[in-house]
This record gives structure tokens, C-alpha cells and sequence, in this order.
């Protein structure tokens, strides 16, 4: 369908968590000198304008990352702070990173991105936002089938993000067969995959079958700014990481309370931490 536009949610609450878990995941890789990739199977536009007219008709971006600027923050939240202030240098919030761009700040010069979109309208922009860098790959086709056809990577270290509009019922089996696929090229890597609370039966689908795929280590992020309703709208947002970094747990813990705090929008915010499955 190809009608979703993230330009309306940028800088929403479901932004804040997805980058501030890919930030540590990041972060952690940068912990050895070898290399690694960072790859996007929906990359989006890179860099999205908060004044334009799309941020401005939902102002989701004012329960996101508008609560957070100015104010003194975590420092695990200050890689993924800095990236957004480095778009915005004279302090006043108008830019705001998507996952390419973000993952582009925090990156070192031995490692590089493999970027996918399909969008007519987001592909044009990534590939400006990107033109002469040579850390970077873009390309326009289906972000599954460049998965697969790029894993394993040369550099065995990395992590996928997986971060699909969600348009149609079949994404969610989609999302889990390939993932399935990857892992089986590529067992090492870590694979963060988003996912909206709008269904509860769906997320259930998908832990399900992430439960009886034989994968192992995959941890469950998730927060709640209101309660779960059958009303349409997300309610909350959450990731699943295949092999996380040792300390995200623990990092997650950490800034889950703050966040619930922070970016709460009803006295049923809260959040969820555990391993679907362990070792």
C-alpha cells in the first residue's frame, strides 16, 4: 500500500523508546575496535521537519521528544539526546532524526549501513540525506529480501532494525518469518524489531511464534503511556531484541521508570521488561 508516512509521527513516544533502544545497542557494539553493520529494512525519509505540515496536524512529537528537551536527562539517554541536538544547534527543537540518521551519528568510520525503502516519496529523501557518504548503502526494494540477501555480513557483528509501517494484518507474519530467515543466515546478530500496541492479539501472535522458533535470548521492551483499549490508536509501543548486548537489560530498567514518568499520558502508563525466551 505504500500509504503510511512516518512524517506524522516523528518524535512520537514510540520514537523516544525505539532510539533510545537502539542507541545502547549501538553503543554496546561500539565496545570493540572490529567493525559492524547497521542495517534498516524500513528506513524512512532520515531527518524529519517537526514544523512541517504532516509533524504539525498530529503534534505527537510534543509527547515524545518535546518532553524531554531541556531537561535533564539520564546519561544513557545522552547518545541518543546528542544526535538530536546535533540537528538543532541553536536549541530550539525542529528536526528530529529517523533510525538511519541517528544510527549515522553514532557510527565510527570502520563501519557502515545498509539502508532500504520503498516509499516513492521517503526514498528520494533518504537517498539526498545520504548522497557522497560512502558508509552508507541505500537501496529501493522490499527491506526482507535485502535482508536476506545480505546476511551474514562480511563484518559476523552488527544489528538489524526492523520497524515496518504495520498497513496491512500480514506484516506481523512478515515481521516474524524474517526473522526467522535472518537467524538462520545469521545467528549472532542483534535483531531489534519495533512493534505498535494497537492489538494486543497481534503482538501475542508474534510472541507466539518467536516463543516456538527455537531463537534464543530475545528480550521484551515495551511502554505504555495509557492503558490498553479497543478503541483505534496506539497506546504504547515496545521492542524485541534477539541477542541483546549483556547490559540492556539492566539499561532498560534503569530508564523504564523515567520514561513512564516522562512520557506517561494517563495514570495506566507503565511498562514491560523480561525474556520471552532466555538462554
Amino acid at each position: 500500500m505504500l500509504s503510511y508516512r512516518h512524517s506524522y509521527h516523528a518524535g512520537n513516544h514510540a520514537d523516544v523508546l525505539k532510539h533510545c533502544v537502539q542507541s545502547l545497542i549501538l553503543e554496546a557494539l561500539k565496545g570493540k575496535d572490529k567493525a559492524f553493520v547497521y542495517h534498516d529494512t524500513h528506513s524512512g525519509a532520515g531527518r524529519y521537519d517537526l514544523k512541517d505540515d504532516h509533524a504539525e496536524k498530529t503534534g505527537e512529537y510534543v509527547d515524545g521528544i518535546g518532553r524531554l528537551w531541556g531537561e535533564d536527562c539520564p546519561q544513557l539517554l545522552h547518545p541518543y539526546l546528542r544526535a538530536v541536538k546535533a540537528l538543532n544547534p541553536n536549541g530550539n527543537l525542529r528536526y528530529y532524526p529517523g533510525s538511519p540518521l541517528l544510527a549515522s551519528a553514532l557510527i565510527r568510520p570502520q563501519d557502515r549501513m545498509m539502508l532500504t525503502e520503498l516509499h516513492p516519496s521517503d526514498y528520494p529523501r533518504l537517498v539526498q540525506e545520504f548522497e557522497g557518504d560512502r558508509q552508507v548503502r541505500i537501496a529501493r526494494e522490499d527491506g526482507y529480501q535485502c535482508l536476506k540477501a545480505n546476511l551474514p555480513p562480511k563484518e559476523r557483528r552488527g544489528m538489524v532494525l526492523i520497524d515496518p509501517p504495520y498497513e496491512l494484518k500480514d506484516e506481523y507474519r512478515d515481521l516474524v518469518a524474517g526473522v526467522q530467515e535472518g537467524a538462520k543466515r545469521w545467528a549472532t546478530g542483534t535483531y531489534a524489531l519495533w512493534y505498535p500496541v494497537v492489538f494486543r492479539q497481534d503482538i501475542e501472535f508474534v510472541e507466539r511464534r518467536l516463543k516456538a522458533s527455537g531463537i534464543r535470548k530475545i528480550l521484551k521492551i515495551e511502554l505504555r503511556v495509557k492503558q490498553d483499549n479497543v478503541e483505534r490508536g496506539m497506546t504504547g509501543s515496545g521492542m524485541i531484541v534477539i541477542n541483546p548486548p549483556w547490559k540492556l537489560e539492566q539499561q532498560m530498567a534503569e530508564l523504564l521508570p523515567y520514561l513512564t514518568e516522562k512520557l506517561g499520558q494517563s495514570p495506566q502508563a507503565g511498562f514491560t521488561l523480561d525474556w520471552l525466551v532466555g538462554e
